[in-house]
């Protein structure tokens, strides 16, 4: 799952949210300096990571880019969800999206110090160009996949994907609906289990 997904799975805990949302800037165990509860929030991220990519829908719904894209088709489907989630997100909380969002950014300048340097150099880039509102939009997503293709040197051609999200819009989204209700009881679960030790 992309940025919006881990932070909502945080289910409002400020410290598992920060964690949840950097850990894929941590390598490895070098998290123990972090606050208690941001560790757990990076082990809860694994998780989420974990179960996403086992996930027979998740699986579907790549293996239907796995032609174009080959490995990064995982990356595109990250973040197709993502469209999703904040495309839906009235379903699925009773703070607007706009709130919400603000929320974060605001979480995140309060605790700038302590944000690894990868998350410090992304951060003006994310809230300068509200990457999280903007996902609801395809111009968003498509704006996001061309700064992927960038990244990667153009190799990943992942700048098309907005056109396979087009064709195949509502299987993505019947799949992404499907599999993030089982994505939040698994989060719930893996949550409530590393709030209790």
């Amino acid at each position: 799952m992309n940025f919006l997904a881990h932070i909502y799975l945080s289910f409002d805990d400020p410290e598992i949210t920060l964690g949840n949302f950097f850990a894929d800037h941590i390598r490895g165990n070098k998290f123990k300096h972090f606050p208690d509860k941001i560790q757990k929030g990076i082990l809860l991220h694994r998780e989420i990571d974990t179960f996403t990519d086992a996930h027979p829908i998740a699986k579907q719904s790549s293996k239907r880019l796995h032609k174009n894209y080959h490995h990064y088709s995982r990356v595109i489907v990250d973040i197709y969800y993502d469209h999703f989630l904040a495309k839906n997100w009235d379903n699925y909380s009773n703070v607007p999206l706009t709130e919400y969002v603000e929320g974060f950014y605001d979480l995140l300048g309060d605790n700038y110090d302590i944000l690894p340097i990868a998350t410090k150099r992304m951060m003006p880039y994310m809230i300068a160009d509200n990457w999280l509102l903007n996902y609801a939009n395809l111009e968003g997503i498509e704006r996001v996949l061309n700064g992927m293709n960038r990244r990667t040197k153009n190799k990943s051609r992942m700048n098309f994907a907005i056109l396979d999200l087009e064709e195949y819009y509502a299987e993505f989204e019947n799949e992404f609906c499907s599999f993030f209700e089982e994505l939040i009881t698994f989060s719930k679960q893996k949550f409530n289990a590393l709030c209790e030790n």
